[in-house]
């Protein structure tokens, strides 16, 4: 499991909410309506710029120290933003997987003559029984 741990600016927008950028990734910029929009916005975008930037086999920095990062005015302040690779890989990789199973033979000949998709039933119970854990 890949953490990241990066500073962000919040900056206080003049139109209300807030901007975000990242000193260290300077293409990572995102804006929220509060404070809390703003920060999930926040993980999303350092999600993204990591992400391209693995994926372009470009250089990931490291995060600079948040007392050495200088702030242009006083609304504006310093958030340490958290983000997991491997979780925002799963959430956002949709890839499939192939899964070879056994059911009985009437049951498939059943479905197959009411035209049921295996794999979206499949999909549906799996996420049924993982949500009700």
């Amino acid at each position: 499991m890949r953490q990241y741990f990066y500073p962000a600016i919040f900056h206080t927008a003049e139109e209300g909410g807030f901007w975000v950028s990242f000193p260290d990734l300077p293409e990572c910029l995102t804006e929220g309506d509060s404070a809390e929009d703003a920060y999930q916005m926040a993980i999303e975008a350092l999600g993204l710029a990591l992400t391209d930037r693995y994926s372009n086999q470009e250089p990931i920095p490291a995060p600079s120290a948040p007392n050495q990062i200088p702030l242009e005015d006083t609304d504006s302040h310093i958030v340490i933003i958290q983000f997991d690779m491997e979780a925002y890989q799963k959430k956002h990789n949709s890839r499939a997987v192939k899964k070879t199973l056994s059911i009985p033979e009437w049951l498939n000949e059943e479905a197959i003559a009411l035209g049921i998709n295996f794999s979206q039933v499949l999909q549906e119970a799996l996420l049924t029984k993982i949500h009700s854990r």
